[in-house]
Parts: structure tokens; C-alpha cells; sequence
């Protein structure tokens, strides 16, 4: 590096960020990020004094840093050998082979409900994994153990742990602290909060089990923004923020009775909550916050399609460490208490959902034309703009300056929606479908002799790889569907609707689903080219096929007159003609799973 760059970067940097000598630490200068709103609370009451016996690692540093995984655990086994409240087990383990824990605080009585809270599945948004520590040494040691008269708290310090060991200063560069942050995906570079349908991850079966074994009444998840500058400090949100959730009576709950009781809760103890604003655009905020519905490769996502009510938490990112903690805290502690307050009203919207028979399911959309509606006084902060001289575009530079202004709620139209089959049919040879299908508890069953039946048969028009993500080269195609009668062989599973978590099985079986098997590259054989043969054969059949079938005709001299590349591409031509021969074998571009009506 040249020395007056280093000496620019020795300037930016606080004298906590430099080594003994006397070179910079690589991180983030910083003097980039946007100046801190000042924010005194109530909740401050909750960091104990320096000497306590009891201070949590991230307390004892004054907010700067947060524990490893190995200290994470020492000190919650320290805790459970303190209290009879807290037990620790595994429940799984991690790609790397790390056990994967949690921790039960319970009064002992067998059957209570339970509020399963979640922290660090991108393990540099770590804010969740803190504030539980605190929270569960009150209600072991310091007199918050009413909190479990109803329900118990199942608490998942960290879910991607080999992410957490992966800690730097350039993790998660936006965030305002700890100092070194976990990474955002697995060991693999799985992006959990994406893996719940596919379930690729060991870490997202190990989570998939956990949450059928507790069946919660509520289940949280606890992350931090990115996005733009804004004076709101902890936000949190649903699947499509209610409106556009596939299962109502736990959606209903959510808005109607969680939002409002946790966001009193957060005022009262000095915080900003709000709804979490997803931006159409952070170079823009003017233009609107995002409401859209949610599949279920997200938490809150799988949530919505399982039956059980489920919160996203998106502290902001350019608020100080300490603060998010904080407010993370009472959310947490007053999402327990009303847990345990609403029961009842949990059991009976979950059981509402899951005796629901959705006929049809949205599958696809787009923005709506006029907003669903407006915030009317969102409480923004104000921004310059630069030209910048390494992008060589307009950048943005946030002031520290609030503001506000009146922000739409860019909601959803509908664009596709399926009607959902009585069942699917997926052939033996589908493992990896079958297996998910198991691991998701979604019930099938096995035929012991083979079935004639009249059926749906898909067939997959212009398949396109998308770029790869989390694991995967997704697939994006066009369908076209057809009835036909076919003999299927014993050992097909057949998967019905009729089921608790029939909806779960139309979002991964029905291809048009954006979560789908398909759409997330479950079938590369669809892409192969089916078996040639010669041209001196092919020809004069394909020639045939043109006399005889007037819409094969049709369609082809359309694709010629359109496509140049195909009409130039001699066995491109033969090979689309073949594919539309009578009587043809059809692996090749059809879809494995068959629908029943």
C-alpha cells in the first residue's frame, strides 16, 4: 500500500482499530458510515454493572465485540449448572461437524407451548444471540422467571455456526458493530435463510426437524437490515406483512395482536419501532417500501405455509451495537410474555390454518400499479449525493439529519395462480424429492401395485440456468399442460393435497412455484438433449411429420420466421421436430411428477 493512502486510512480509523505498531487493522474506516443518531432508553437498565458475576461477554466489552462460539457455550453451561431452568442439547450438527445447541428454559412441566427464538443464521447479524444471553441469565437468576408459568423458551444462540467462526472486519461492513462479524452463509456458502424448502444444508434439516419435534407457538427470527439510513432503531415483519400470507388465522394474529403489543412494549422502553421497510429502491426511499408475499425458502416464508406464526426481526444496521441489543432484548422478552398471554388464541389459529383446504395458490406477481397503501410520517434521515470518483456514478452520503416524509406501500398483483391437483404422483426414482418430502413431514404414500389413471402431464418449454445461489443453478421455464392416461409403477408415491401441510407440498411440486423443486434445479436431466439418431433418418421423418400435422407446420414456420438462430441451425431444427413426433417417448423436457384431478 502506498504510505500516503496508509496515512489517509491511519486518519479514518479510530486508535481502537490500530495495531501496537502502529499499521492499521484491515477493516472499515470508521468515518464512512453515517453519523450515529443520539439514543438514550429505558432499556439501558438492563446492562448489569462491570462487576457483576454474571455479565455477558458482549456486556463485559462494552458492546464492541461479541463471544465466539466456544465462550458462547462455556457460559450458557456455566448458566445451566447455575439454574435448574436452563438445560443445554444438541440438535444437530453443522457441515463443518460443530454441534448445533440450544437452550430449553423451562419450569419442567411436560407439554407447554413453546416459543422457539432463533439467532445468527447470517452469523454477522449476531445482535439476537446477545440479548438471549441476557435475557435467559434474568430469567434464570434475576427474577423473570414468570415468563415460563405458560410457555417454555427454546433459544438457538447461534444456527450457523461455522458462519460465526468465520469472523472478520469485512463481514457485514454496513453494520455498526461488534467489531468482527460472522459471515453470511454455511461452510459451503449456503445462505441458510434461503435453504428451508430445498433443505440442502445439514444446518436447515437439523432446523426443519427441530421446529416439527417443538411444533412452537411462535417462532422468531433474529437478523439485521441493510438497506438505507432511517431513524426507526428495531423493526421487525411477517410473511407478505400479513396481506399477502397463504394461511390467515396466524397472519391475523401477527398483525392484529403481536405488532401491536411488542411495538408499545419498544416505545415504552426508548426505542423506534416499526414494520420492517423493505425498499423498492435505498438510492430512492421516496418510492416506496416492498409488500410482497413470501415462498418458503425463508423462514418466515416456511412459517407461513407450516401453520406457525413467525417473526422476522431486522434491527437497523447504522444503529450502534449496544442499542440493537438492547432493543432486541425487549422484543424478545415481550414476545414471550405475550406468547404465553395468547396461548390459546396461538393453538387455535394454528389449528384454524391447518384444517384450511386452499383450492388455489399464488404463484406468481408483480408490483402493484397504485400503492396498497401509505406511512404517512415515516421517520427518515436526510442524504447528499456525490460523484463518486471509484464507481463513477452519483453516490449517496447520509447526513445524521432526521426527517420525514410520507412513504407507499408498493404492494402485489397477481399474475399466475395454480389450482391445486386432488394429489401429485412422483416416480420411485426421485430420492432426492422423496427424501425432502420425509423430512418436511408432508405424508404420502407408496403404491403396491401399478395405477392407470388419467393424469396432468407437464411438459417444460425453453428451460433457462439462472446464475448460481446458495448451492444451486435454479431453473427459470414455461409449462404447457396436458391430459393423458398412463400406468404408473408400483412403488410411485402419491402426495395429496388433502393435508395439513398440503399447501407446503403445491409451493415445492407445482413447478410454476418460485421455491419449487424444479425452479431450484432439482431435474438438470430435463436439460440434457434427448438421444439423436442420423440426419439421413431424421430428415425424411421430420419431413413427414410437416405433411401431415397442419399446427406442427404452423408452429414451425413461425419459430423460423422469428428465431434466425434456429432456422440457421440445421440440427437444432431436426432435433424441435423430433421432439413433436406421435408416439415418441417423453423423459426429455417433461416434467417427473404428475398431477391428479
Amino acid at each position: 500500500m502506498r504510505p500516503a493512502l496508509l496515512a489517509a486510512i491511519a486518519i479514518l480509523i479510530p486508535s481502537a482499530a490500530i495495531g501496537q505498531s502502529g499499521a492499521p487493522l484491515p477493516g472499515l474506516p470508521a468515518a464512512i458510515l453515517p453519523p450515529v443518531l443520539p439514543w438514550s432508553g429505558a432499556s439501558e437498565r438492563l446492562i448489569v454493572r462491570a462487576t457483576d458475576p454474571w455479565i455477558t461477554p458482549a456486556e463485559r466489552s462494552g458492546f464492541a465485540t461479541t463471544p465466539p462460539y466456544a465462550e458462547t457455550r462455556a457460559w450458557l453451561e456455566r448458566l445451566a449448572a447455575a439454574s435448574p431452568l436452563i438445560r443445554i442439547e444438541t440438535f444437530g450438527r453443522t457441515a463443518q461437524g460443530r454441534d448445533m445447541l440450544m437452550v430449553r428454559a423451562s419450569k419442567g412441566r411436560a407439554g407447554k407451548p413453546v416459543v422457539l427464538i432463533q439467532a445468527g443464521i447470517h452469523a454477522g447479524e449476531i445482535d439476537g444471540k446477545d440479548a438471549g444471553l441476557m435475557l435467559l441469565r434474568d430469567i434464570a437468576l434475576r427474577g423473570k422467571d414468570a415468563l415460563l408459568d405458560t410457555v417454555d423458551l427454546v433459544f438457538v444462540p447461534v444456527y450457523n455456526i461455522d458462519g460465526h467462526e468465520m469472523a472478520s472486519r469485512w463481514n457485514f461492513p454496513a453494520l455498526r458493530g461488534p467489531l468482527e462479524k460472522g459471515y453470511v452463509a454455511n461452510a459451503r456458502g449456503i445462505n441458510l435463510n434461503r435453504d428451508y424448502a430445498k433443505a440442502d444444508a445439514p444446518e436447515t434439516r437439523a432446523m426443519i426437524a427441530l421446529l416439527r419435534r417443538l411444533d412452537p407457538i411462535l417462532y422468531v427470527d433474529c437478523h439485521v437490515s441493510d438497506g438505507f439510513d432511517m431513524q426507526y432503531d428495531i423493526t421487525f415483519t411477517y410473511a407478505g406483512w400479513g396481506r399477502y400470507a397463504y394461511h390467515r388465522a396466524t397472519a391475523d394474529w401477527l398483525t392484529d395482536r403481536f405488532g401491536p403489543g411488542v411495538t408499545t412494549t419498544l416505545e415504552r422502553a426508548g426505542h423506534i419501532p416499526t414494520i420492517y421497510p423493505s425498499p423498492i429502491d435505498p438510492r430512492a426511499p421516496e418510492k416506496g417500501i416492498r409488500q410482497a408475499p413470501e415462498g418458503p425458502r425463508y423462514s418466515t416464508g416456511y412459517g407461513d405455509f407450516i401453520g406457525v406464526p413467525t417473526v422476522l426481526v431486522e434491527n437497523h444496521m447504522l444503529k450502534p451495537y449496544r442499542q440493537r441489543v438492547l432493543g432486541t432484548y425487549v422484543l424478545l422478552e415481550a414476545a414471550l410474555a405475550l406468547a404465553g398471554t395468547d396461548t390459546a388464541r396461538i393453538v387455535a389459529a394454528k389449528a384454524a390454518d391447518r384444517a384450511s383446504r386452499p383450492a388455489t395458490m399464488l404463484t406468481r406477481w408483480k408490483p402493484a400499479a397504485e400503492p396498497v397503501g401509505w406511512i404517512e410520517r415515516f421517520r427518515g434521515v436526510a442524504f447528499d449525493t456525490y460523484r463518486s470518483p471509484a464507481s463513477g456514478r452519483t453516490e449517496q452520503r447520509w447526513t445524521g439529519q432526521p426527517i420525514t416524509l410520507r412513504m407507499p406501500i408498493i404492494g402485489q398483483e397477481p399474475v399466475e395462480t395454480v389450482r391445486l391437483p386432488t394429489a401429485w404422483w412422483i416416480p420411485a426414482e426421485q430420492a432426492g424429492v422423496i427424501d425432502r418430502l420425509r423430512l418436511h413431514g408432508i405424508r404420502f404414500d407408496t403404491t403396491a401395485a401399478p395405477r392407470t389413471l388419467a393424469l396432468d402431464r407437464i411438459r417444460v418449454t425453453d428451460p433457462v440456468v439462472q446464475r448460481a445461489q446458495d448451492g444451486r443453478l435454479p431453473v427459470k421455464a414455461t409449462f404447457t399442460h396436458e391430459r393423458v392416461t398412463e400406468t404408473l409403477p408400483a412403488g410411485t408415491v402419491r402426495v395429496p393435497s388433502d393435508q395439513p401441510l398440503g399447501l407446503l407440498a403445491a409451493a415445492l411440486l407445482e413447478p410454476e412455484a418460485p421455491d419449487s423443486f424444479l425452479a431450484w434445479g432439482f431435474f438438470p436431466e430435463l436439460l440434457a438433449s434427448p438421444p439423436g439418431t442420423e440426419a439421413f433418418v431424421a430428415a425424411p421423418l421430420a419431413e413427414a411429420l410437416l405433411a401431415q400435422d397442419a399446427a406442427v407446420r404452423a408452429e414451425f414456420t413461425e419459430k423460423l420466421a422469428f428465431d434466425p438462430a434456429f432456422a440457421a441451425d440445421p440440427d437444432a431444427r431436426l432435433r424441435w421436430l423430433a421432439d413433436r413426433l406421435p408416439g415418441r417417448p417423453l423423459p426429455h423436457r417433461t416434467y417427473p411428477i404428475r398431477r391428479e384431478h
